[in-house]
């Protein structure tokens, strides 16, 4: 929890400057990170998913059709914007939700929350408002407030039902992270659309390859660590 703390700190205090100026930077990052974990959980799965558990793959095809339902859905695509500072029930009970899930995707094996913020376009805001608050800018304690309830509650509801999937479904709820994060993939490349001033989607042109593969070096370097401790 320290180290969560520590780290969503000092990383709200470096992207909230540079997530929107260098948003397809960010974003090649986040799309390293999220193909490279793939290998590792299937890698990390391989007697759970294999045999006679290839009957759940459809279970793939749902968890990128949810993400990709979700992103297309978004309320704020398309540049509507959100303006968190004025927050009305419906917005607040949304904030709240997104609370919830991100935390949640902490259990999740190559799920990232702050992706899952991304799908929703609440990652800039949520960001800025953290920001702010840690510069003792008190006008985003709402949101702060708000969105930490429900990372309160999800810490203590959401993530059960995960656990207790991933013990009497383990298959098809490995499966459908894969899926959630091929999926995911499509939401980042979506992302630029979600900001304050919209952007277009990710294209090949705007793709940076040097951070999609500085995100993959992190994630097989995590994993080295990991094996090598248990070794």
């Amino acid at each position: 929890g320290i180290g969560w703390v520590c780290g969503m700190v000092l990383a709200m205090l470096v992207l909230a400057g540079v997530f929107e100026s260098h948003i397809y930077a960010i974003s090649s990052l986040f799309i390293g990170f999220i193909i490279f974990a793939i290998p590792v959980v299937m890698l990390e799965e391989k007697e759970t998913i294999s045999g006679d558990k290839i009957k759940y793959f459809p279970f793939v095809l749902l968890g990128a059709g949810v993400v990709g339902l979700i992103t297309w859905m978004n309320p704020i695509s398309g540049g509507a914007g959100v303006n968190l500072e004025h927050l009305n029930v419906g917005l607040a009970v949304f904030v709240f939700l997104a609370g919830m899930i991100a935390i949640s995707a902490m259990v999740l094996p190559g799920i990232s929350g702050s992706t899952l913020l991304l799908i929703m376009g609440l990652y800039l805001p949520i960001v800025t408002a953290i920001k702010d608050m840690l510069h003792l800018n008190f006008a985003a304690f709402p949101t702060v407030f708000i969105f930490g309830c429900g990372v309160l509650v999800g810490a203590f509801s959401v993530v059960k039902v995960i656990r207790r999937a991933l013990e009497r479904f383990r298959a098809q709820t490995i499966y459908l992270i894969i899926g959630l994060m091929l999926g995911s993939i499509y939401a980042v490349v979506m992302g630029p659309t979600t900001l304050d001033v919209p952007q277009p989607a990710m294209t090949f042109g705007s793709f940076n390859i040097l951070f999609f593969i500085i995100g993959g070096v992190v994630i097989l370097g995590m994993q080295k660590m990991k094996v090598t401790k248990q070794a």
